[in-house]
C-alpha cells in the first residue's frame, strides 16, 4: 500500500483527514490523496442503513462511526414482550427441575430474567446453562450466571451439536432442557435435541415485532434515489424480513445497487432465500466483523469504480 508524506498508509491517511478536527478541510484530504495515490471513492464515507431494533442499534452505529462510515438508524425490528407469559411463568415456578437452560440471544437473556424477578427471587442454582454465542453469555454472566457451555460458532445448529452429548441423563432417562427464545424461530434446535432423547420445554420471552413508525424513514430514505443509503446491515433473518415488509407498506422496493451485508450464515440463507443474495457476509456472526464486511466491501466497490475511471481517462 502506498505511503503518503506524512507518514500514514495511505487507508489510514485518509481516515485520519476524514477525522475531527480535519474532516471538511478539502485541501488537505486532496493533496494527501493526490500523493498517496489513493483510490478517491473511499475519500467519500458509506452511508450505512442499521436497520436493527432501536435499543441495539447504537452499538453497531458506534462501531461503524469509529470505522469511518456515516449512519442512518431506521429500525426494522422491535422487541415486545410475548403473546403469553403462560409457558414461561409454569417454567419458572419449575425451574430446578431442568438439568439446562438454553439462552438464543442477548435479548432473550434480559426478557427471562426481567420476567424472572417479577415472579420469583433469586437465581435457580441447580440447572446448567448453554449460550449460543459470546455477546449471550457476556448478558448471562453480567446479572450472575456462570455459563457451562458455548458452542464453536454463533448459529443454532453449533449450538445443538454441542448439546447432543447432554441430550440425555447419565442413567439414559431424557434430560430436562428449557429454551428460551423468541415467539417465532426456526426450530432445528428444538428439532434436533428431541430427536437425540431430550424433553425440550419452549418458554417464549419475546417477540420480534415490525415498528410502524419506521414506515415514514423508509418512504423518506427510499423514495429518492439522492437519499439512499449506500450499504444496509442485516443483523438477523427478521430484519431482512421486516425491512421488506415496511418497504411493501410503503409500496416501494429494495433497490438492487444497495449493497446488502449480512451478519452471519444463516441471515445469508433468509436473504439469499428471497433473491436478495448478500454482497458481503461478516467472517464472525458479531458486530465488529460485519462492520469490516462493510467497510472492505465499500473499499472493494470504490477500488472497481475508481479502475473504471482510471480506464475511461486513458491511464
Amino acid at each position: 500500500m502506498a505511503l503518503c508524506p506524512c507518514g500514514f498508509s495511505a487507508k489510514n491517511c485518509v481516515r485520519f483527514w476524514l477525522s475531527p478536527p480535519f474532516h471538511g478541510k478539502s485541501l488537505a484530504v486532496v493533496g494527501c490523496i493526490l500523493k498517496a495515490d489513493w483510490n478517491p471513492a473511499v475519500i467519500k464515507p458509506p452511508r450505512v442503513l442499521v436497520t436493527r431494533s432501536s435499543r441495539q442499534a447504537s452499538e453497531l452505529a458506534a462501531q461503524l462511526l469509529a470505522a469511518g462510515a456515516e449512519t442512518i438508524l431506521v429500525p426494522a425490528i422491535e422487541l415486545a414482550e410475548p403473546t403469553s407469559y403462560s409457558a414461561l411463568d409454569q417454567a419458572i415456578e419449575h425451574l430446578e427441575g431442568f438439568d439446562w437452560l438454553l439462552f438464543t440471544s442477548a435479548n432473550a437473556v434480559e426478557f427471562f430474567v426481567r420476567r424472572l424477578t417479577a415472579v420469583r427471587a433469586g437465581l435457580p442454582s441447580g440447572p446448567r446453562v448453554a449460550a449460543i454465542g459470546a455477546a449471550t453469555a457476556h448478558a448471562l454472566e453480567a446479572v450472575g450466571w456462570r455459563v457451562d457451555l458455548i458452542p464453536p460458532q454463533a448459529v443454532a445448529e453449533s449450538l445443538a451439536e454441542a448439546l447432543l452429548p447432554h441430550a440425555r441423563r447419565p442413567d439414559g432417562s431424557p434430560s430436562q432442557m428449557l429454551l428460551l427464545r423468541a415467539e417465532m424461530a426456526r426450530e432445528v434446535l428444538p428439532d434436533t435435541l428431541r430427536s437425540a432423547g431430550a424433553e425440550l420445554t419452549l418458554a417464549p420471552v419475546y417477540c420480534n415485532v415490525v415498528p410502524e413508525s419506521s414506515v415514514a424513514a423508509m418512504v423518506e430514505i427510499f423514495s429518492s434515489r439522492a437519499r439512499w443509503p449506500d450499504a444496509i446491515t442485516f443483523t438477523s433473518s427478521s430484519t431482512v424480513n421486516n425491512l421488506l415488509a415496511l418497504l411493501e407498506t410503503a409500496s416501494l422496493q429494495l433497490p438492487l445497487e444497495i449493497l446488502r451485508i449480512s451478519i452471519g450464515p444463516i441471515t445469508t440463507q433468509t436473504l439469499r432465500g428471497l433473491g436478495l443474495a448478500p454482497h458481503a457476509e461478516a467472517a464472525e456472526p458479531n458486530l465488529p466483523s460485519l462492520v469490516a464486511a462493510v467497510m472492505e466491501r465499500w473499499e472493494q466497490q470504490g477500488q472497481a469504480r475508481d479502475g473504471v475511471a482510471r480506464q475511461s481517462l486513458g491511464q
